[in-house]
């Protein structure tokens, strides 16, 4: 399994996302290949790391 260094990277929150702590996501847009997607409330917690061709078919499905 590969890991990442994601100490320094640039999170982006979703743009679905409230302004009271409701339910977030934030995902790195930069690193190849994968995308690494967590919770914006719990920012020292666990990121998810999806394929990126996966990530597109589900912001494609949701979005739709």
């Amino acid at each position: 399994m590969r890991e990442y260094d994601l100490s320094n990277a640039r999170w982006r929150k979703s743009s679905y996302s409230d302004g009271d702590g409701g339910n977030c996501v934030e995902v790195l847009d930069d690193v190849p290949g994968v995308a690494p997607v967590r919770d914006s409330k719990v920012t020292d917690g666990p990121v998810l790391v999806v394929r990126a061709a996966a990530w597109s078919v589900f912001v494609a499905g949701i979005a739709g």
